[in-house]
């Protein structure tokens, strides 16, 4: 075994052989994979092999489509079989719900490329005979859907690894992980140390003792599965040709052909999380005892479905454990805090996704960035606050719910509450609905007297739209106020601190006292922060920016900052307070702040230091609901003080709370975007409208400037737009919420990033991309939702406050 290797990867599954493969392919040759045992050891030899597109995220679907694909690839280079069997599949839908679902997705393949179809339950028996159709309302069905053998696939890629000079080494495990201070890794191992210039954690099911070993608490944990081989089956192996996957959601079920005979495996609720005190080293090749007694509703609902296999006899029981992240996608990319550490864990769909994992982790590795966006499944999704028991928690809810519809209003149960700010009682006591992100939680909307305190899911116009109306209307027509604890805020302070944020973001530094709005670019010169500076003095400035992706952008500044001369902090939840919003925003503030806040004294974008009440807070002079707006910031000790200040005086002035789901209608008044909507890392400032917040001139040679610069000058193939959906809005009950087709005549032309219904407006609106030279106002377009396409024309102006007069006087 060599002492030295520019990456080493820890694990031999298929998604650690996957990564070694895709070095090798980009270029990495000096790398080796160190395994605990034998390849295919852990998870992977007891897999289904079953691999599938659908992904409610369009990133993660395109990465699992070129998986699909480069296995044909794998065997011609390794000139081993991976077991093929592209069959197709079939996901059922039995409500009208899930109908919508299966509707939703295909119209993101339409844009993406996929080749799915919509069929009826006589295509569906025709497809499946052995399927009963009583109660199905449809199917998606996918030609690339198939299975494969997983130890063969395995070999095959560590087979065209080694072919390209990589080294495997088998029966080592490893005892340490140490960092040195140069970056690199010493990796003890029983057969002795490597020095690493990367290492990577693939460790599967030792994925968090391999993290442990580095100080890296990784939040995934194993659940149980199971799943059955039937004996041989008549219909089956007469059937004259090879039966498709069907996936049952209503059943908690997926099915396919095994030989002359099924496999159907469960996604049962009554679950069991495996190994809570950590997974045991010498676990490898053994199975999990039966426990046929957690599938029994389902496997009734499964002898109605597919009625052969009330005659089959079983012959075995596969329950083995799988490793699932919160949300279920994979934990994959540069650990935050640790130099040039890399994870690829938590790929609990390993063969619909390694592939994808291995080449996003190569990409990163060796070109400095990934080549689409894959914040789905970066690792820095999930910030310091998550927990063992949060885990837990959110991964037997996934499991649970991991062939339910993924509603895109949904906030689901479990973990929650698990942060909140000092206001989160108020908001309670005043009937507030609450979703959660990154752990914290957010007020949705308020619900009124005699309605439920919970949103019904739904892909159409839910039981929060008229709430969400009147809070819409209070901002518009008074004032209302709302917290700004779900913006992640970082204080950069020192004698540098100037320079660098001139050198990272790609905007203007602003002068003290005063506000920018600056993109933060990639060196490829993509948007990976949608950013507002506040400079408080010379050295001392606050960041604002999405809530969402504090890790993430905390890495990044981390990874750019100098020796000396700069302090970043993160101070999200210790910096919090609200933003009041409206025409008599104003009058409020006047009459708590101590001090002058008319426009000549807080003109639209500064920043200034007043004293409120019993607090001392930071007022800025910005709103995203594009109104007449300030956001104040305290201590969080100071907020509820903060609070009972400014609920006293607003009282005679219309003061209203109002929830999540108003700021994101009011935001599309003036057709604003959103960080992972409009803003993120598959998009360039000039193709989303961000380059008039770029100082292409300025001195500073910031990076992405040379990208952003080339863009520039060549100009952008699609640009960001918003539209109005010409229905009639009484005759329509469903709004877009992102990924839907654009269609112009019968093609389609591009695709929606978000949108809804804009309540003061009185539009259904949506933003979304058009090839530049289709772009002009008033260019008419279809926009399908839910299969349906609905006439739209582009709009060039804001709906409301075109000239930004109220949001500036």
């Amino acid at each position: 075994m060599k002492t030295h290797a520019q990456v080493v990867v820890i694990g031999g599954g298929v998604v650690g052989c996957s990564v070694l493969y895709h070095l090798t392919k980009l270029g990495w040759t000096d790398v080796m994979l160190i395994e605990r045992s034998e390849l295919t050891s852990g998870s992977t030899w007891h897999a289904a092999g079953g691999f599938h597109t659908l992904n409610a995220d369009t990133n993660m679907a395109a990465l699992q489509g070129y998986t699909i694909q480069l296995y044909k690839e794998l065997e011609e280079i390794s000139e081993q079989s991976c077991g093929l069997h592209h069959v197709g599949g079939l996901t059922l839908a039995g409500t009208p719900d899930r109908m919508d679902f299966l509707r939703a997705e295909r119209a993101k393949h339409r844009y993406m490329g996929l080749d799915t179809h919509l069929v009826g339950p006589d295509e569906i028996k025709e497809l499946s005979p052995i399927t009963n159709v009583e109660g199905v309302i449809g199917a998606l069905y996918d030609p690339l859907d198939g299975h494969l053998d997983p130890s063969g696939t395995t070999h095959a890629y560590a087979k065209a690894a080694r072919l390209a000079g990589a080294q495997v080494v088998l029966r080592n495990p490893v005892k340490e992980t140490n960092p040195r201070p140069d970056g690199t890794w010493e990796v003890v191992t029983e057969q002795g140390t490597v020095i690493a210039e990367h290492l990577v954690n693939a460790g599967g099911l030792w994925a968090r003792e391999v993290g442990a070993m580095a100080g890296v608490y990784l939040p995934l944990h194993p659940m149980e599965h199971q799943y059955l081989v039937t004996e041989d089956i008549p219909e089956v192996y007469e059937a004259g040709r090879e039966l498709p996957h069907v996936m049952d959601p209503e059943g908690e079920s997926y099915l396919r052909q095994e030989g002359r005979g099924l496999v159907i495996g469960f996604y049962e609720q009554a679950c069991d999380a495996w190994a809570v005190d950590g997974t045991p080293w010498d676990f490898g090749h053994e199975l999990l005892p039966d426990k046929l007694d957690r599938i029994g509703d389902s496997l009734g609902f499964a002898f109605r479905r597919y009625p052969v296999l009330e005659r089959a006899g079983i012959k075995t029981i596969i329950n083995g454990p799988f490793t699932f992240a919160p949300d279920g996608n994979p934990l994959v990319g540069p650990v935050p805090g640790l130099r040039n550490y890399w994870t690829a864990v938590a790929v609990m769909a390993g063969f619909s996704q390694g592939g994808g994992v291995g080449l996003t982790l190569a990409e990163w590795m060796i070109e400095g960035e990934p080549s689409r966006d894959v914040f789905a499944m970066d690792v820095a999704r999930f910030g310091k606050w998550v927990t063992p028991g949060y885990t837990r928690a959110k991964v037997r809810e996934n499991y649970q719910r991991r062939f339910s519809i993924s509603y895109p209003n949904e906030e689901l149960p479990a973990a929650r509450p698990f942060q909140t700010t000092p206001a989160y009682g108020i908001w309670k006591n005043q009937r507030a609905v609450f979703g959660a992100a990154y752990g914290m939680e957010a007020v949705n909307y308020f619900a009124p007297e005699g309605e439920p305190l919970h949103e019904t899911p739904s892909f159409r116009r839910s039981n929060a739209f008229d709430a969400t109306a009147a809070e819409c209307r209070a901002v518009r027509e008074a004032v209302g106020i709302n917290e700004t604890h779900n913006f992640g805020k970082y204080r950069v302070t020192g004698p540098g601190a100037a320079d660098w944020i001139d050198t990272i973001m790609a905007g203007r530094v602003p002068k003290v006292g005063r506000m920018s709005l600056s993109p933060m670019l990639s060196p490829k010169g993509r948007l990976i922060g949608d950013f507002t500076i506040s400079r408080l003095g010379e050295d001392a400035f606050q960041l604002t920016a999405s809530f969402g992706a504090q890790d993430y952008h905390m890495r990044w500044f981390q990874q750019h900052l100098p020796d000396s001369g700069v302090t970043v902090e993160n101070v999200s939840t210790r910096r919090i307070g609200f933003q009041i919003a409206g025409p008599r925003a104003r009058d409020l503030l006047a009459r708590v702040a101590h001090g002058d806040v008319s426009t000549q004294a807080l003109p639209f974008m500064a920043v200034r230091e007043y004293d409120i009440g019993l607090c001392r807070a930071l007022v800025q002079r910005v709103s995203y609901t594009g109104d007449l707006g300030y956001e104040i910031y305290v201590d969080a000790e100071d907020q509820i003080s903060l609070y009972e200040t400014l609920a006293a005086a607003g009282a005679d002035l219309g003061l209203r709370p109002f929830g999540m789901r108003a700021m994101m209608s009011l935001r599309l008044d003036k057709s604003f975007g959103s960080w992972m909507r409009e803003f993120k890392p598959d998009y360039t400032p000039a193709e989303t409208g961000l380059d008039r917040f770029v100082s292409y001139n300025k001195p500073a040679d910031f990076i992405g400037k040379a990208a952003a610069l080339k863009e520039k000058a060549e100009g952008p193939k699609r640009k960001l737009c918003t539209f109005v959906i010409d229905t009639d809005p009484a005759q329509q009950d469903a709004d877009v919420w992102a990924d839907e087709p654009i269609w112009v005549g019968d093609e389609v032309v591009g695709f929606v990033t978000s949108g809804g219904y804009a309540h003061w407006s009185g539009k259904s609106v949506a933003l979304g991309f058009l090839p530049t030279k289709l772009v002009a106002d008033g260019r008419q377009v279809q926009i399908e939702i839910l299969g349906t396409r609905h006439d739209a024309h582009m709009v060039a102006e804001p709906l409301f406050d075109p000239k930004g007069e109220r949001m500036r006087g």
